[in-house]
C-alpha cells in the first residue's frame, strides 16, 4: 500500500487528535499524518506539498473550513476532501456539495464512519488523478483513427498494427510496406487518403504518446526514453517532442 498524505484541521484539540489516532490505528502507518489547528496554516502546507486527503472543520477563526476548501481551486493538485461539522446544517452541507467535496461528516464521528469515508475519498481521488494523466498523455489525432479503425482498408489495419507493435524500433516505410505486401510510394498514399496524416506523423505520435507515459510513470531519464521509444538520439527526440508538445520532455515531466 503506498503511502498517503492527509491533511487534519480543527482548532478543538481532542477532536483533531481522535481523528488522526483513528486513522493511525487503522492504516497501520500508511497514512502520513499532518495535524493544523488553523486553515491558513494547512493551506500553507498543501500549496507546497502533494497532499491526497483534507480532513477539515468547518467553523474555525480566521478562514473557515469551506474557505479553505474554495481556496484549492488555484492548485494544480487538489486534495480530495471531507469536511466534519458539529452543525447539521442543510447550508454548510449544499455549499460543500458545491466545492465538491467527498464527504459530508457530522460530529461526533463514529470511527468507522470516518474509515470508510476515508478510503472512498482516498479511492476517488485516485481515480480522477489516473483519468487526468490518461487525458493528459492521449493524443487527440490518435483518438480519432481509433474511432474510424473499423473503416480502414486491410492493408492499413495492418500497417498500423504493425506500427504499433514495433514503434520502438528504427522502422521505416518502406518495411512497413514488405510488410503488408504493397510498395511504399502506395502504402504512403494510402496512410494520407484514410488516416488524414502522413506515415512520418502516425509512427511519430505512436512515440510521442508512449514517450509521455514513460516520462510520467517511470523514473527512465529522458535518455532511456528516447531509446524505449525508438529514437537513439537524444537530441532529435527533444525536437520532436517539443514541437509535437510544445516543450522539451524535462519540463513535461516536471510541470504535468
Amino acid at each position: 500500500m503506498i503511502e498517503k498524505t492527509i491533511v487534519i484541521v480543527d482548532d478543538e484539540p481532542r477532536a483533531r487528535e481522535g481523528i488522526k489516532r483513528t486513522l493511525s490505528t487503522y492504516s497501520e502507518g500508511q497514512y502520513d499524518l499532518h495535524l493544523f489547528d488553523n486553515a491558513k496554516e494547512a493551506l500553507s502546507f498543501i500549496e507546497q506539498e502533494t497532499v491526497h486527503l483534507l480532513i477539515t472543520d468547518i467553523q474555525m477563526a480566521e478562514m473557515d473550513g469551506l474557505a479553505l476548501v474554495s481556496a484549492l481551486d488555484a492548485q494544480k493538485e487538489t486534495p480530495a476532501v471531507i469536511v466534519v461539522s458539529a452543525y447539521s446544517d442543510f447550508n454548510y452541507a449544499k455549499e460543500a456539495l458545491r466545492l465538491q467535496v467527498t464527504n459530508y461528516l457530522v460530529k461526533p464521528v463514529k470511527k468507522n464512519e470516518l474509515i470508510e469515508a476515508t478510503e472512498a475519498a482516498l479511492e476517488k481521488q485516485a481515480t480522477l488523478k489516473k483519468q487526468a494523466m490518461i487525458n493528459e498523455i492521449v493524443d487527440d489525432e490518435l483518438l480519432k483513427i481509433n474511432d474510424q479503425h473499423q473503416h480502414f482498408s486491410r492493408s492499413i489495419k495492418e500497417a498500423i498494427t504493425y506500427i504499433d507493435d514495433f514503434y520502438d524500433q528504427p522502422i521505416s516505410l518502406k518495411e512497413v510496406a514488405h510488410h503488408v505486401h504493397l510498395n511504399a510510394s502506395y502504402l504512403s498514399t494510402l496512410f494520407k487518403d484514410e488516416l488524414k496524416i502522413s506515415f512520418v506523423e502516425y509512427l511519430t505520435r505512436i512515440r510521442i504518446q508512449h514517450a509521455k507515459q514513460l516520462l510520467l510513470t517511470s523514473d527512465l531519464n529522458v535518455t532511456e526514453v528516447a531509446e524505449a521509444v525508438g529514437y537513439h538520439t537524444p537530441k532529435y527526440f527533444n525536437k520532436v517532442f517539443r514541437e509535437f508538445e510544445g516543450t522539451t520532455p524535462g519540463a513535461y515531466r516536471k510541470n504535468v
